[in-house]
């Protein structure tokens, strides 16, 4: 572990696990106690970026949804909903409510045949697997290492599940001049990061061309904001931080597909 890693999260946020890593391994991490990188979490806010967002990117390469065609094209439900006469590319860079989420839920569920979680199980999950994340009643469960399987993917050469012209265009400002910047579901942060998170809870981090990758999930006592986040991504993103990573721990780690 890194000094100034630790010294933060003990300070803020003792209870709290994350991991910072590339594609190739696990440069840093705290499972929790007693260091199980699979013990579930209850991450329900992870939900967009873990099972919305790269399904429809497998929808997008199949040609069965164009981020570009209104909802209503589509057909029922998505076309009965709030957002009936926008597309996907305008709901992925401003889905800031739920609603929007909800819409581009039920889009993925009508093109796919079936529910959410199904549908990451089989086409994103299982392929990586990330054997012990699943969406039930509404809340995501996942652990720290099925996040580092797919965080690690999202920056591997491969291309399966996930598509890498997927990644690679989600990773991009795709909103023009318009303030502020987005991404498909990814938003910008400085250093050529791109991050996903709530206002507060669990979030992700990615820079493809840094090989790196971070997460972080709260303790169940607190809820770190806007000011703990971006000290630990300042913290996990430094330039020189891992000169020489080690190997990534065998449980976290695995055979990228």
């Amino acid at each position: 572990m890194t000094p100034q890693i630790e010294a933060l999260m003990r300070t803020a946020d003792p209870d709290a696990v994350w991991a910072v890593g590339s594609a190739e391994s696990v440069h840093t991490a705290r499972p929790g106690p007693p260091g199980d990188w699979d013990t579930p979490h209850a991450a329900g806010a992870l939900t967009p970026a873990l099972a919305l967002w790269p399904v429809l990117g497998t929808l997008v390469a199949q040609g069965e949804l164009s981020l570009h065609t209104p909802l209503t094209a589509y057909g029922e439900p998505p076309a009965g909903g709030p957002h009936g006469g926008a597309t996907a590319h305008q709901l992925l860079t401003h889905a800031e409510g739920p609603a929007a989420l909800a819409t581009l839920t039920r889009l993925a569920e009508h093109l796919a045949g079936a529910p959410l979680g199904d549908c990451a199980a089989t086409r994103i999950w299982q392929p990586l697997g990330m054997t012990l994340t699943r969406l039930a009643d509404g809340v995501l469960h996942t652990t720290l290492a099925d996040l580092a399987r797919f965080l690690r993917h999202l920056l591997s050469p491969a291309d399966h599940p996930v598509p890498r012209a997927w990644t690679a265009e989600s990773l991009r400002i795709r909103t023009g001049e318009l303030t502020p910047s987005r991404g498909l579901l990814w938003h910008p942060a400085p250093a050529g990061v791109w991050a996903h998170h709530p206002p507060s809870g669990p979030a992700l981090w990615i820079a493809p061309r840094r090989d790196r990758w971070a997460a972080l999930l709260p303790g169940t006592a607190c809820a770190p904001g806007s000011r703990l986040r971006t000290a630990f991504r300042e913290a996990a993103f430094a330039p020189g931080t891992f000169a020489a990573p080690p190997a990534a721990p065998a449980a976290a780690g695995g055979p990228l597909p």
